[in-house]
């Protein structure tokens, strides 16, 4: 039996409305005890963290960890290292690996090898054979392989009946259908966010209407049948304004975004570099605060980071590069500084959206720091400030958006089922 003890640090617990300084205590893998104040409790390892918040690991429910088929760009083993360089202690795998996750094998092969990872890894089973956007899936064979998600996302699923038959089954099955929101027909060879930046540098972009009319579709789908649905990365405006309305009218569904909608706009492609380009691409600065405001007020209830990992060579053709960026070692402090140092909200509501919420969405044993529970755990130094150095973060790819920016708080432990398996030094 194995002990750790983390003492003196500010606990910060959303799901259970707690905010003391005090300690939190861990035998093997689980929580075992947790107060204020100090405690005598014997422990194997003991980590002082005054100064430090700890909170429950994040989740991040939206990561493509490019295994199988990719791995040139990212495997299982290297994007969980990033993701605990990151605080991050659970993630959701995107199905548009190679082969695309849309057989039990390939799901059973992402959980087999995501056994020994430093972050607990699900998986999310494609809508459609190939992603294509056609033929249904074998849904259930999906499910009783291990995957807790549905989607086919780096595409929408394009024939709206089976839209329909995979909200119904996802329903049935206690799976979480998340939706990348795109008309195809507006978004097509397209470079970046069309718009005045587009224009003055003479390139195609997409319109907000693609992943707006998109949005409309997947919340019509959801309104008609009663049924939940997740809007993934919502980068517009308008796409905010669809999913509060719905909601207000009683319809379930839930949206998330990333920090790198939430700091940077189209302004930035105006650099010509690649790593810039994602979809849906960065917007412009009426999108940016409108993103900012549906955070505060709910709409969007998680941060993800859409974590897409490409090769230096892929990335260095500014037209002719796969969208995509990395982001998961700076979701949490990218994040912090674009609205917790900016007073748009508390550090008690950026774990929620961070960690709490996203589990609640996916149903899975995590956001919550309580005796019983797995220990997997974040610690934070919200005073300390780092500049991103893409070459020095722990992933295979260095396609991060964020990079050479000045971020605020920096992630300095990371802790998996009562194992350290990160650690700042």
């Amino acid at each position: 039996m194995s002990s750790l003890l983390i003492k003196n640090a500010r606990v910060i617990n959303p799901a259970l409305s707690q905010d003391f300084i005090g300690y939190v205590y861990v035998t093997d893998d689980k929580i075992s005890d947790m107060g204020e104040g100090d405690t005598s409790l014997p422990a194997d390892r003991v980590i002082d963290a005054t100064g430090l918040i700890c909170c429950p690991g994040f989740v991040d429910m939206h990561v493509h960890l490019r295994d199988p088929g990719l791995t040139y760009k990212e495997d299982i083993y290297t994007g969980c290292n990033a993701a605990a360089a990151g605080g991050v202690t659970s993630l959701l795998a995107m199905p548009n690996t190679k082969p695309v996750t849309d057989s039990p094998e390939v799901v059973e092969y992402i959980l087999n090898k995501a056994k020994d990872a430093n972050a607990r890894v699900y998986v999310t089973g494609a809508v459609t054979k190939g992603i294509e956007g056609f033929e249904l899936t074998d849904i259930r064979a999906l499910k009783e392989a291990g995957a807790i998600a549905l989607s086919d996302d780096g595409r929408p699923v394009v024939d709206t009946a089976c839209l329909v038959e995979a909200m119904k089954a996802a329903a049935e099955l206690g799976m979480t259908l998340t939706c990348h929101c795109e008309d195809l027909y507006l978004a097509k060879q397209w470079t970046m966010n069309e718009g005045k930046t587009s224009a003055e540098l003479g390139l195609r972009g997409v319109p907000n209407a693609a992943e707006d009319s998109g949005t409309a579709r997947e919340i019509a789908v959801a309104a008609a049948y009663g049924l939940p649905v997740h809007i993934c990365h919502v980068s517009t405006e308008g796409a905010c304004d669809l999913i509060r309305d719905a909601q207000r009218r009683g319809v379930k569904v839930t949206g998330e975004t990333a920090a790198h909608y939430l700091l940077l706009t189209d302004k930035e492609l105006e650099k010509k570099d690649a790593d810039y380009r994602m979809n849906p691409p960065l917007r412009t600065e009426k999108d940016r605060r409108a993103l900012i405001e549906a955070i505060k007020d709910g709409t969007l209830s998680c941060i993800i980071t859409d974590h897409a990992p490409h090769s230096v060579e892929e990335k260095s053709d500014f037209i002719g590069a796969p969208n995509g960026s990395i982001g998961m070692e700076t979701s949490f402090s990218g994040t912090y500084t674009a609205l917790v140092k900016t007073g748009e909200i508390t550090i008690n509501k950026l774990v929620e959206i961070m960690s709490t919420n996203p589990a609640k969405i996916l149903g899975i044993d995590a956001g919550v720091l309580d005796i019983g529970k797995p220990a997997d755990i974040a610690l934070v130094n919200l005073d300390e400030e780092w500049v991103v150095d893409a070459e020095k973060l722990h992933g295979k790819s260095k396609n991060a958006v964020l990079k050479n920016m000045k971020l605020a708080s920096k992630v300095k432990y990371t802790v998996l089922g009562g194992k350290v398996v990160f650690e700042d030094k």
